[in-house]
């Protein structure tokens, strides 16, 4: 009888509970393997062994014959039990030297810190000797009181509502003062005889201002400063990070759109030009319009997932009922307990009804389990001893009792919440590549556009007729220098406009 050493083991190639029940029906025929723990969803296997029968590699070759892959986890501070505990009733810092102290001498824990600002234990402990309600009874008979200190099934950060909430208003409101924009823009484009509407519109309400340029001004001002109003939050934040973003990129592209307009209306009013010039106002409220379009809907998407992590979360039993046990498997006494409290090794009672509260294997009684919710699998599943059970599947009609083999983080269900968690937080090689390229492009764009108003101004005093042939109505009362500044202002604009709801931005 020499002493049994651990070893764990990564598993790859389990695909169901009768890979793990196989895996573990053959180890334990084997001599020298004294216990065998298969957590299927972490893919991992923990396994007590006397090293003079077998050694680890062995029993990882044992396990590939079964056909699964299988590689021993040389560091196991993974398979460590960890706590943080909530500790109330400490005043100084003797009070925290003599729970650390207490700690330290408990067989089974390897590592307690206490921080008495935050009144927060952190205790590293191996779950085969010591579990958390030990630890918290030890706790209280130093004369303090101590709880598991809870994460709020609500705090994951993967709640959409305020974003869709932002976005939305933000598209309905650009949309709202939009469409007038665009209306005007498609009733100026059709061709006119002399008595169409166009010419009212163009008529000036004060020299160098005209109705339509006035009607432009107002939607557009509303579309850039309330519906734009997130983009330059966006954008305000990624500067402050020195990162270029789309966001950027949009606030540019509409807010000098926006000033240009603005800034020659004025010119034109101090002139008392006859006729009104031609103004951008059409540019920002339609970008606006298509991409707080896409914010939304990606949101929307997004929140589809978490509310799909919500409900997982809420599949877990709240509370267990630990029993022990006399001779022949009688219950000697019960106690209720906060599901967080349960430890390995622990019997725990299900009735009729009740969800199981951990993963375990049923030592006695028979029943049908609903498993439904985590498997998939619409039959109930006959229950007998030796059967894993798996938390959060809902226990039909026999009452059993459970041993708790994977409690805490290591059930199933939390490492499925774990595993979508981490895909939602992880992206896409495909997206942090075009994370990468957007970072590098809007930079390019703005020096682009830059590029091209010098160019055209250049070209513009340098060679006349060039830019004639782009201006086909002429009228005689523009100077040369406007009609060149505006054109060259509009090859620039259109070069940052077409770039901001690029398919890369929208995507």
């Amino acid at each position: 009888g020499a002493t049994a050493e651990k070893c764990f083991l990564q598993i790859t190639g389990m695909t169901c509970a009768s890979c793990v029940s196989t895996i573990e029906r053959s180890l334990q025929k084997e001599d020298g393997i004294v216990s065998v723990l298969v957590a299927l969803m972490a893919g991992k296997a923990e396994i007590k062994y006397k090293p003079e029968f077998i050694q680890p590699l062995e029993i990882a070759q044992l396990i590939q014959n079964l056909g699964f892959e299988a590689t021993v986890i040389e560091d196991h501070a993974e398979t460590e039990g960890h706590v943080e505990l909530l500790i109330t009733g400490m005043t100084c810092a003797s009070c925290v030297h003599n729970i650390e102290s207490k700690l330290m001498r408990t067989n089974g824990i390897f590592y307690a810190s206490v921080a008495l600002a935050t009144c927060k234990a952190h205790i590293q402990f191996d779950p085969e000797i010591i579990g958390p309600r030990d630890i918290i009874n030890i706790i209280k008979e130093i004369g303090f009181h101590a709880s598991v200190a809870r994460r709020d099934p609500n705090a994951h950060n993967l709640d959409h509502k305020k974003e869709i909430q932002q976005w939305k208003k933000s598209f309905l409101c650009s949309l709202l003062f939009g469409i007038p924009v665009l209306i005007l823009m498609i009733y100026m484009q059709i061709p006119s005889g002399e008595h169409h509407g166009s010419m009212v519109l163009e008529q000036n309400i004060i020299p160098g201002l005209s109705i339509l340029n006035l009607l432009f001004f107002i939607l557009c001002t509303f579309v850039q400063f309330l519906g734009g109003w997130y983009f330059y939050v966006q954008a305000y934040k990624s500067l402050k990070h020195k990162m270029a973003n789309m966001d950027v990129l949009i606030v540019l592209a509409t807010t000098i759109a926006y000033l240009y307009s603005c800034v020659i209306l004025i010119v034109a009013i101090i002139e008392k030009a006859e006729e009104s010039p031609v103004t951008f106002f059409d540019t920002p409220p339609m970008l606006f319009v298509f991409i707080a379009l896409g914010r939304w809907l990606e949101h929307i998407a997004k929140s589809k997932t978490s509310e799909a992590l919500a409900k997982l979360m809420s599949l877990q039993a709240t509370e267990a009922t630990v029993v022990t046990l006399g001779p022949d498997h009688s219950i000697v006494r019960e106690e209720h307990v906060a599901v967080e409290l349960v430890q390995r090794g622990d019997i725990i009672k299900v009735v009729p009804g009740g969800k199981f509260p951990v993963d375990g294997k049923v030592i006695e009684g028979n029943s049908m389990a609903d498993e439904s919710l985590i498997t998939g699998e619409p039959m109930p599943v006959t229950k007998k001893p030796g059967s894993t059970v798996i938390a959060g599947s809902i226990n039909a009609h026999g009452s059993v009792l459970v041993n708790a083999t994977h409690v805490g983080n290591d059930t199933t269900l939390a490492q499925i919440v774990k595993l979508v968690e981490e895909a939602q937080m992880s992206k896409a090689p495909i997206q942090q590549l075009a994370d990468k390229f957007s970072g590098y492009f809007v930079p390019f764009i703005i020096i682009i556009s830059t590029v091209t108003l010098i160019v055209w101004i250049t070209i513009g005093f340098l060679d006349f007729d060039v830019i004639k042939k782009y201006l086909p109505n002429l009228s005689k009362h523009v100077s040369k220098t406007e009609l060149i500044l505006r054109f060259a202002f509009q090859t620039s604009i259109t070069v940052l406009s077409i770039a901001c709801p690029c398919s890369l931005g929208l995507a």
